[in-house]
């Protein structure tokens, strides 16, 4: 809360460059949504990656350490007016819980907010960005909280289509209770769609305590490997790597102390397949259609679908398509497929 509240205020703060890692060029959707943001919220950005998803429209959306509100701003203009995007963090500074409802969206009354409180950049800008988008009524709302307690913020069982975070999760100390939460508010056929920190070991005792190396996200890292083991524990389907690239500390010290561990940003696509949604490996053409990805959809590190194309898929892909919001974008048929070219989502 110190280090993202009162230490940084703005993404130049940072001391090493893990929150401002990207394995790939944003879309051109994604960068049209962008210039629509407030350069406020875009300069106390701290995330990593790319977070987000295909197929958005009318989605509800649960956005897990929404800081700024930079992606929920975002998100809002993919989802529509019909969609919705909650933000929840846990940091006073950059989103504080305010008793009474908001402002509404198009009011001309400025909204002023208490001189012993750090600004409230994501709810201030709020009415800002409902009349940008030209929207009625507000598609964003944001809550003070902490993503192992869903619960006690008001959300409910199965009340998300999907639930995005972006470099937040190495900060929680519980990351089985994150992923549980983030299970139990989506619905079935959900999708956790999150950028992280990882490890290529445990970490010492000595990097888990360091201060800085905490704020920066890679002393609460995850070893890769647990990752896969938390996510089947909790109910999910196996990890789909999307993206993934190397961290590079550039800082003398840090590295110092971190010595021969290694730190990778990585983004990963979990989803709530309910058991029996599929019984065995088939064959799915994409139909196209999805916005920003007519002709072509890259779904993960292993499988991008081209239009018309069909293709060979194994039982978990399989499940995961059938089940979820891309369902009506593919045709799925069971059938004997090339057992040669099968690859799982996790590779």
């Amino acid at each position: 809360q110190d280090y993202y509240g009162k230490e940084l205020q703005k993404s130049e703060d940072l001391k090493t460059n893990v929150c401002i890692t990207s394995a790939r060029p944003l879309p051109k959707l994604v960068r049209d949504a962008l210039e629509h943001i407030h350069e406020e919220v875009v300069a106390r950005y701290y995330g990593c990656g790319l977070v987000i998803p295909e197929c958005l429209s009318s989605c509800r959306i649960l956005d897990l350490g929404s800081g700024s509100g930079r992606d929920c701003y975002l998100l809002s203009q993919l989802v529509g007016e019909q969609g919705h995007v909650t933000g929840i963090d846990m940091t006073e500074g950059q989103v504080r819980c305010t008793s009474g409802a908001p402002p509404h969206p198009l009011s001309s009354t400025p909204t002023s907010f208490p001189s012993s409180c750090q600004v409230e950049v994501a709810k201030k800008h709020l009415a800002y960005h409902m009349d940008k988008f030209g929207y009625r009524k507000p598609n964003v709302e944001f809550f003070h909280g902490y993503m192992e307690k869903l619960d006690d913020a008001g959300l409910a069982d199965e009340s998300y289509d999907i639930v995005i975070s972006n470099c937040v999760i190495n900060l929680a100390p519980d990351k089985r209770a994150v992923l549980r939460e983030a299970f139990r508010v989506l619905k079935p056929g959900g999708e956790m769609y999150f950028s992280d920190i990882y490890a290529s070991q445990r970490l010492s005792e000595t990097i888990r305590k360091h201060r800085v190396l905490w704020g920066e996200c890679l002393a609460g890292a995850l070893y890769w490997r647990d990752l896969y083991s938390i996510a089947e524990e909790v109910g999910f389907s196996p990890p789909c790597l999307v993206t993934a690239s190397p961290i590079t500390i550039g800082n003398k010290e840090l590295e110092g102390i971190i010595g021969h561990c290694r730190f990778v940003s990585a983004t990963f696509r979990l989803f709530k397949v309910l058991g029996g949604s599929w019984a065995g490996p088939g064959q799915v053409t994409y139909n196209g259609g999805i916005v920003g990805h007519e002709r072509e959809l890259v779904f993960d590190a292993n499988f991008t679908f081209k239009e018309g194309e069909v293709v060979d898929v194994d039982a978990e892909m399989a499940a995961i398509l059938q089940s979820s919001r891309f369902a009506e974008k593919f045709l799925i048929q069971a059938g004997r497929a090339n057992t040669a070219a099968l690859q799982g989502c996790c590779c």
